[in-house]
């Protein structure tokens, strides 16, 4: 009996020392995530808003309508309005700017609900600090009225400037207004009459819009969602659905589902950052990097006379030092085949090789189609 738990012992050893270190028996990372994490609800979004309009209260930092001249039409069309008869008029004031208004109409907002706008100016004004928004109507894309802005200014920036010499922070001629627009007219989407609901993925991927489906239909234990493409995931809404179409989003939404990725490479050649995903793989490849560098360093040195000497004169003479780095203490490394994204950073870096260069070699991994991923070049 004492041999059989000695024998039981050492094999309970021998597998908790043995088994980590195999890499089939590493327990798999899973990166669970919400679905409403991963998706858009069809007809569920902002609205994008426009409008023109004026800026008055500017202290001589707004525009000269000598060369904005729309802004003095403005001003001509607005008093016309008001009742003031401006034809004719010459004017010379520098109190008021040109603006563009800009805004979000949030999904279902309802008449009378507030919202934020942003203003920026759009001639030559300086400053719209101290200004205030006179009444702009905002236009959706179909030429219709949503919401009206009117407001004073928040200007983050500031500028201050003297006979000889200035200073600007931040972006004077940009503000907001917070609550700054009443909302006249809703979209008019009704959420309850849909019988299907689209769920539309921020990435699209054939395998994470099938687990999408996979999860929500076992979650509402019947066939109810399909994957249609992979970028839209179609859920019928049930018949008798406790709660309607609303309750079933937000039920949907907490579902946890393992997105999949595509292996890709991002490079952001201006700012040389470079994002690599975790599925990124490289074939067996040897990696060489060196570069020829000539510095040339020019010291010139003054030769003068010796003192009291009544010959010679004083003059420049020249000193050039000549560097020469040929790369040659740099090494050529293999790099084995299928080495994941750690194992390609460690490579790299063991080489010294800085961002910059590293962006010249994946390009030429990738030409050498080695790399099983797709590059992406931004910026």
């Amino acid at each position: 009996m004492r041999r059989a738990l000695t024998l039981i012992r050492l094999v309970t050893l021998f597998l908790g020392a043995v088994l980590p270190a195999l890499p089939w028996a590493a327990a798999p990372a899973f990166a669970f995530s919400r679905v409403k994490d991963l998706v858009d609800v069809e007809g569920v979004r902002d609205n994008m808003l426009i409008g023109y309009g004026l800026v008055v209260g500017l202290n001589h930092t707004g525009d000269s309508l000598q060369n904005v001249p729309f802004t003095g039409l403005s001003i001509q069309a607005m008093l016309e309005r008001l009742g003031v008869n401006a034809n004719g008029k010459t004017m010379q004031t520098k109190n008021v700017a040109a603006v563009m208004v800009t805004a979000k109409l949030p999904a279902f907002a309802s008449p009378g609900s507030h919202m934020d706008v942003s203003v920026s100016a759009m001639g030559d004004a300086k400053d719209l600090s101290g200004g205030t928004l006179l009444v702009t109507p905002l236009m959706g894309a179909d030429g219709q009225v949503y919401a009206l802005a009117q407001g004073p200014l928040t200007i983050g920036g500031f500028q201050a400037q003297g006979q000889a010499a200035s200073v600007t922070r931040g972006v004077p001629t940009a503000g907001r207004i917070a609550n700054g627009a009443i909302v006249e007219k809703g979209t008019g989407f009704q959420l309850s009459s849909l019988s299907n609901v689209k769920l539309a993925l921020h990435n699209p991927d054939l395998t994470t819009a099938s687990r999408i489906a996979k999860a929500v239909n076992a979650y509402l234990g019947a066939s109810s969602a399909e994957a249609m493409d992979p970028s839209n995931v179609q859920v019928a809404v049930p018949a008798n659905y406790p709660g309607g179409v609303m309750a079933l989003l937000t039920d949907i939404e907490q579902v946890k589902v393992d997105p999949d990725q595509s292996a890709r490479v991002v490079i952001d050649e201006n700012s040389g950052v470079i994002v690599m995903g975790s599925d990124v793989r490289i074939s067996t490849i040897a990696i060489a990097q060196g570069n020829l560098t000539i510095k040339v360093t020019e010291t010139p040195q003054v030769s003068q006379p010796s003192p009291f000497s009544n010959t010679g004169a004083t003059q420049v003479v020249p000193r050039t030092n000549i560097q020469i780095d040929d790369g040659t203490g740099n090494k050529i490394a293999v790099v084995e085949d299928g080495v994941s994204l750690q194992h390609l950073v460690d490579g790299l870096n063991a080489l010294g090789v800085g961002p910059r260069d590293i962006i010249s070699i994946l390009q030429a991994i990738k030409a050498a189609g080695a790399l099983q991923a797709d590059i992406e070049v931004i910026g």
